[in-house]
């Protein structure tokens, strides 16, 4: 018991030495990323290397490691929503509440809003919306984490300086009310839609929204940002994303600022059991924690970096079985299964024909490296066959319709060509997980332990296990904030 009040009085006189001194708070959270998914990511890059062991990334290697429970007020398996209000107010909620109390009537403010009333520059990013339930829960407070418009009403009045993401979700109502992006205009914000247009127009704006290009929010649905294995030069990343945040809020000259990045594509990737990709999405938050981390070694002193999670997805495990793993076959996989599954469609829609079993094959060979870095087994291979077959009596069912059929039986029956190849891109990435010797407990959430990854002066505090709702009270007492309760 004593030492446990010495450890408890020496954080305090931690985090009062820092306060006086620190500056610039960064806050990352890579949805979905339990600690075996640090660990995956860590095995893949020793394994392509030729070694058994872990390739340190750096969010690993930062000198303050604990690990973090998740459960929710209500669960002991959390959502998003209530992970995130933990992590942003210090609160635990029902599933799917967002800066709510269990009631879901009380608000609980975050510390964004501490910040901002401390008189701070605060900036909110994301790789998905920036009105998805992690980034709400620092600015909302809705009683459910579908009350998009809402969430967004709450983003326009929240007067936070810069917010980046893939757009806002669903930015409609169909009562006539204005759209979100008038909203936001309205409230003072200019919106600019590339990193590109952030440099020439937005860096002089009062307040930034910064989202990617209409052509990709048409084919991703507002939704979130092209996976990291699938971008291209002209996509919009979160390392710019986050590049810009810092240019911005440092420009405000305010007396520091606070910034939370969420890597949201990580939770996507697991939900998915896409193993390659979730290895990826959690690369390209280290991307974004590295730009972070220049920042860092410029102003050590004033600048705190705290990485964790809302939770794990999936029930990520190394292993099957046997007693190795072949991580290093990942490599192979150069496209995410959901945009494995929009090539084959597309290809599908341009050219019927043309769609066949060796056209298929072809793309399976380039894109997932099956028959050349990867060796198929015989049930494996009879699997792929067997989801062709299914392909090929859809797209008869397709061929023979008469010329002047139902439009919505055409409908139909195109619609399960598409159901066919979606089955077809599930086997495959359920092979990927066999050959690399990856399990998934389930397409869900899990409770497994997060971590939490700090350096910066008085984050000492986040050693050992801890719970979710003490993070971010931590941080904004080293910070100097005023803690809401």
């Amino acid at each position: 018991m004593l030492k446990r009040f010495l450890s408890l009085l020496l954080a305090a006189t931690l985090c009062l030495a820092a306060s006086a001194e620190v500056k610039y708070v960064f806050y990352f959270i890579g949805d979905g990323m339990g600690v075996n998914q640090i660990n995956v990511t860590e095995t893949y890059l020793a394994a392509v290397k030729g070694k058994i062991g872990y390739e340190p990334i750096l969010m690993a290697s930062l000198p303050v490691v604990g690990m973090v429970n998740t459960y929710s007020a209500t669960n002991g398996v959390t959502d998003s929503a209530a992970g995130g209000t933990a992590l942003a107010t210090g609160h635990k909620t029902k599933n799917g509440a967002i800066g709510v109390l269990e009631d879901l009537e009380t608000p609980c403010t975050s510390i964004a809003a501490w910040a901002h009333k401390a008189g701070k520059a605060v900036g909110v990013a994301t790789s998905v919306a920036i009105t998805h339930a992690t980034p709400a829960s620092f600015y909302g407070h809705q009683p459910s984490r579908q009350m998009y418009y809402e969430l967004g009403k709450d983003l326009c009045a929240s007067g936070y300086d810069f917010f980046g993401g893939a757009d806002f979700h669903r930015p409609y109502t169909k009562d006539g009310e204005p759209s979100l992006h008038q909203q936001a205009k309205d409230a003072g914000y200019t919106i600019v839609k590339s990193y590109k247009e952030y440099t020439k127009r937005g860096r002089k704006a009062d307040k930034v929204i910064l989202i990617q290009s209409d052509a990709q929010n048409a084919k991703l649905e507002s939704d979130h940002i092209p996976y990291a294995i699938d971008q291209t030069k002209d996509d919009l990343t979160l390392e710019q994303i986050t590049r810009a945040g810092i240019n911005f809020l440092m420009s405000k000259q305010k007396d520091g600022f606070f910034f939370q990045i969420e890597g949201g594509m990580i939770d996507y990737a697991c939900h998915r059991n896409d193993i390659g990709n979730a290895i990826n999405e959690v690369l390209d938050l280290d991307k974004a924690v590295k730009v972070a981390y220049e920042f860092y070694e410029q102003h050590p002193d004033e600048t705190i970096i705290v990485i964790s999670a809302d939770h794990e997805t999936g029930g990520l495990v190394m292993g099957r079985g046997p007693y190795e793993l072949h991580t290093e076959l990942l490599r192979y996989q150069r496209c995410s299964i959901d945009e494995l599954k929009w090539i084959l469609n597309e290809q599908y829609k341009r050219s019927p024909k043309k769609f066949t079993k060796a056209a298929v094959d072809k793309q399976l060979h380039e894109l997932m490296g099956f028959g050349t870095g990867i060796s198929l087994d015989e049930k494996q291979q009879q699997r792929l066959q067997g989801r062709w077959n299914n392909i090929e009596k859809a797209m008869n069912v397709v061929s023979g319709l008469p010329a002047d059929a139902p439009a919505d039986a055409r409908t139909k029956a195109t619609n399960d060509v598409k159901g066919r190849i979606s089955d077809l891109c599930e086997t495959v990435k359920h092979i990927l997980s066999e050959v690399s010797l990856i399990s998934w407990a389930s397409g869900g959430h899990s409770n497994g332990y997060v971590p939490v990854y700090a350096i910066g002066p008085g984050t000492e505090v986040f050693q050992g296990r801890i719970n979710n709702i003490e993070i971010a009270p931590a941080m904004a007492r080293i910070a100097g904030y005023t803690v809401e309760e």
